[in-house]
């Protein structure tokens, strides 16, 4: 009896952590929503360690990329696909994604 009651409240508690919404890190955000893309340069996407491409971006500094990314450009939809995600996850990602070109 114990196992099950102990096995019930281990998926009790980690569906209540699911739905607090426990916030994704920068790296989890760009690894199921952005790298496929910008590894690739889908579309225009810069790539991660391309300094050149990601230099005029970097410039307009994080308000104006975060705004960028929250409402899509180009081929890259609205919030990166990352709907859930919130302003600091997407920031984050943004850190993330351009730390190899800074």
């Amino acid at each position: 009896m114990m196992k099950t009651l102990s096995a019930g409240g281990i998926g009790l508690s980690m569906l209540l952590i699911s739905q607090l919404g426990v916030a994704q890190t920068g790296a989890e955000v760009v690894e199921k929503h952005c790298i496929a893309c910008h590894e690739a340069g889908v579309g225009g996407a810069p790539k991660p360690d391309d300094k050149a491409a990601w230099a005029p971006r970097l410039a307009t500094g994080m308000d104006a990329m975060l705004a960028t990314v929250k409402a899509g450009k180009g081929a890259m939809p609205k919030m990166g696909t990352c709907m859930s995600c919130s302003d600091e996850e997407l920031s984050n990602a943004i850190s993330e994604l351009t730390a190899g070109a800074r």
